[in-house]
């Protein structure tokens, strides 16, 4: 799972937590569209939600809980569409900043909104001033893990995700994690772990695949790497990409286990022209030949030399 692809699952989870009674205890009418827009947002009525937070901004523009809320849902409806264009979701978490420089949503939400446009630096700032604010709140420090995990560093990355372990030994998105940084470590025995502990918690098609290219890639372990991409193809068989790895998988694991081929015996080269009987009847009817031109010759020049009559016999 990529981290844009995480991160637009949670984009509103935390940004929408109003307390009911606010309302109650205010009496304004900010509070009640605010909540309203909650209650719509939850049920993913996301237009109808952000004419109620413009609601309960135009009744009380000081409301922080209201540009946050209403920036949640513009980035979740960017996410969706996945057109990167976060601006409008940038500018109510900066206003809601500048509302209450003290409440660290705005931080998180920004910090979020970074990472997810790959701005981890800028990313990192928020993050660490969300959670110097509120020390125990994981929230701030997973993410702050993915925007570490972006820049590389992996010793950092890997101490956030462990915190998060630590506070809930249940987190299994913070033991995936983990085990990517460990694998990009080359530490691929304590990724297998952690891979392992978050598909306990919690099967997932994307972590078994992350698990068998773990197997196949790192370890050549071939077996337990196709029965990963099996499973995860089990809970979705239209993952092509998963479907392109089994079978390479598969052909890896069957040239591996394939006998060796049988040495195929070399040729007799076939005699060439000028071998040693070859030369040796080339030379002896070249003699003959030679003698036959002699014979021929001595003939010719014995007739020549045969003396004449001398006159007519008497």
């Amino acid at each position: 799972m990529t981290i844009s692809k995480y991160l637009s699952i949670t984009a509103i989870v935390f940004a929408l937590t109003i307390p009911r009674q606010e309302a109650k205890e205010t009496g304004d009418t900010s509070s009640e569209h605010n909540n309203k827009g909650v209650e719509l947002a939850q049920q993913h009525q996301y237009e109808a939600a952000i004419n109620e937070f413009n609601l309960a901004i135009k009744a009380n523009p000081k409301s922080a809980r209201a540009y946050v809320n209403r920036g949640s849902i513009f980035r979740a409806m960017h996410a969706q569409a996945q057109d990167q264009q976060y601006d409008d979701a940038i500018k109510d978490f900066t206003k809601a900043i500048e509302i209450a420089p003290k409440d660290p949503s705005g931080y998180l939400e920004r910090g979020q909104t970074l990472v997810m446009q790959k701005q981890y630096t800028d990313a990192l700032t928020d993050l660490n001033k969300a959670a110097e604010l509120k020390p125990d709140d994981m929230m701030a420090i997973r993410l702050r893990g993915f925007a570490e995990i972006g820049l590389g560093d992996w010793d950092k990355a890997a101490a956030d995700f462990t915190t998060a372990i630590q506070k809930d030994p249940n987190d299994a998105q913070a033991y995936e994690r983990r085990g990517f940084v460990y694998r990009s470590q080359k530490k691929f025995n304590e990724a297998i772990a952690d891979y392992d502990k978050s598909l306990e918690i919690k099967p997932d098609p994307d972590v078994y695949t992350k698990r068998g290219y773990t197997y196949v890639t790192y370890l050549q372990n071939y077996e337990k790497g196709i029965a990963d991409y099996q499973q995860a193809l089990k809970i979705n068989p239209n993952d092509y990409d998963t479907q392109q790895r089994l079978q390479y998988a598969q052909a890896a694991l069957a040239g591996k286990n394939a006998p060796p081929a049988a040495a195929t015996p070399a040729s007799t080269p076939e005699p060439g022209l000028f071998t040693p009987m070859n030369i040796g009847i080339a030379l002896a009817v070249l003699l003959v030949v030679i003698g036959i031109i002699f014979v021929i010759m001595r003939r010719r020049g014995g007739s020549d030399e045969e003396p004449t009559a001398a006159g007519p016999i008497r």
